[in-house]
């Protein structure tokens, strides 16, 4: 399977997604649903915490698996498709489309990402890194 998507970029797409997510009722302007408005800052900050705990480059708090991180990207994808009809939005246009654009970005950039824990040697070299910088 063609997967040109490392790890590394992963959280690169994660990173334009999470607040393009927290931002699209103001910026599509559905900030009158307030069901999707809601479910759209609980997506990003979901994804923000999935990202942060994440057993990658870019994980502050290394305690989750990738391919773990992979399996709950691809469940708020389905679940995101879904929202419209599932929570009564899918009338309105500019919601229902914005959550199966979200949806469908979700399942391309999973099902390109190469499912690939990092070694422990690099996370090993990571922790040492971050070892030498001076606490928050």
């Amino acid at each position: 399977m063609w997967q040109p998507i490392d790890r590394p970029m992963h959280g690169v797409a994660d990173v334009a997604y999470i607040p393009a997510v927290a931002s699209a009722p103001e910026t599509v302007g559905f900030t009158e649903e307030e069901t999707a408005t809601t479910l759209c800052r609980a997506i990003a900050g979901g994804t923000l915490v999935s990202a942060l705990v994440t057993k990658a480059e870019w994980g502050a708090v290394q305690v989750m698996p990738y391919k773990a991180h992979l399996a709950i990207d691809f469940a708020t994808s389905v679940f995101a498709l879904a929202a419209p009809w599932m929570f009564g939005f899918s009338q309105n246009m500019k919601a229902r489309n914005t959550f199966l654009a979200m949806g469908l970005v979700g399942l391309v950039v999973g099902a390109l990402s190469r499912p690939e824990e990092m070694s422990p040697t690099k996370v090993r070299t990571l922790r040492r890194r971050a070892d030498t910088h001076p606490a928050l």
